[in-house]
């Protein structure tokens, strides 16, 4: 790590990345300012503005990825990760990340898990209105009526204090990354979240030794090549239960088993509740055998998984594994970087079981 990264404070300026969505769109129909726009027409009105956040002051992180949030790709969550590691390597530890809302969800709880163990400070934010009035064409003003000032001034100010961890900031509040669900397709409370958070939110170190910290990035160091490659094949899979007969759901699991080995989550019924059938029950141990990674997860928003009810929890003895109180995003969000991190299929499994009993939400074979 360069000398100068042990001198770096919170005077140091918090870096700002833009990668498109809501946040940046204008025009009739709303379409994405380049960033060649955007971004200078950003940093005036920052500059412009009384109550903007002035200390610390603000740096821009280079970011050659700018889509629609909803386009994002496993390759494209890595790009984002690399991009961080990069800079927190060279000493900086204080980011905001303006991303679309429709997977900003999915990259915060992503990033969570990337950086556990770290000392590194995320904010993750959007907006769900443009920054910049369509009605006015004659130059680039605020649009008083949209969400993305007061996010992005939130953020900062979050992002200022350099508490550790990845958070999102949205709508006036601010929380874990892993907690976070959105919630409202169009309200400006678009997401919700919990500070009840456990792995990966409580391995965030305040303070981090510069030793410690030099092998945390030195152990990334080493896999980022592994991961950058098998982000080309990770996939994540869900499996979406409704009111029919147990063949339905089994049919489409068998459709994944000719796949490398993958992570599947099936969405229940209420606490997790699943079709039974003799043969699906095959075709779970099946699908361990063959290394792929099966997670139960709720269609309900709130709530998590439980073994409660014999109508669920008969999986557990089939090498599912229960999501716990994890959001989808989360769940996905942790499937994907066991498959990047971990080059087996019992490692995988192994490392999930570890951190979902730090939170404390495993349910035991029985």
């Amino acid at each position: 790590m360069p000398s100068s990264a042990t001198s770096k404070n919170l005077s140091d300026p918090i870096q700002l990345i833009y990668a498109g969505g809501t946040f940046g769109s204008y025009g009739r129909p709303l379409a994405p300012l380049s960033a060649e726009i955007f971004l200078p027409t950003l940093k005036k009105l920052l500059s412009e503005q009384d109550n903007a956040v002035t200390s610390p002051t603000i740096s821009w992180l280079d970011n050659t990825l700018i889509k629609d949030s909803s386009q994002l790709t496993p390759s494209d969550f890595v790009h984002f990760y690399q991009l961080l590691l990069n800079a927190y390597t060279q000493g900086e530890k204080r980011f905001v990340l303006i991303s679309g809302t429709d997977t900003l969800s999915y990259l915060g709880a992503f990033l969570a898990e990337a950086f556990a163990g770290s000392d590194i400070c995320i904010v993750v934010t959007g907006s769900m209105r443009p920054l910049l009035n369509s009605e006015v064409i004659q130059s680039y003003e605020i649009d008083d009526h949209s969400d993305a000032w007061s996010n992005l001034n939130d953020s900062l100010k979050l992002a200022a204090a350099g508490d550790s961890g990845v958070k999102i900031s949205f709508g006036g509040e601010s929380w874990p990354a892993q907690t976070v669900q959105k919630i409202h397709s169009h309200d400006l409370m678009a997401f919700t979240g919990h500070s009840r958070a456990a792995y990966p939110a409580n391995s965030y170190i305040r303070n981090l030794p510069e030793t410690r910290r030099q092998h945390w990035l030195d152990d990334q160091q080493v896999l980022l090549p592994n991961i950058t490659a098998r982000a080309e094949q990770s996939k994540i899979h869900a499996l979406y239960c409704l009111p029919n007969d147990a063949s339905v759901i089994n049919n489409q699991l068998q459709n994944l088993l000719s796949q490398p080995p993958c992570g599947i989550i099936l969405l229940g019924f209420g606490a997790g509740n699943i079709p039974y059938s003799d043969t699906l029950a095959d075709t779970l141990s099946l699908a361990h055998e063959q290394g792929h990674i099966v997670i139960c997860a709720s269609q309900c928003p709130f709530g998590g998984v439980s073994d409660s009810y014999a109508a669920g929890s008969w999986q557990y003895d089939y090498h599912v594994i229960a999501g716990g109180r994890l959001t989808i995003p989360a769940i996905y969000a942790r499937l994907l970087w066991l498959l990047l991190r971990y080059d087996s299929p019992a490692r995988r499994r192994q490392r999930w079981l570890n951190n979902v009993s730090q939170a404390g939400t495993s349910i035991k074979k029985r």
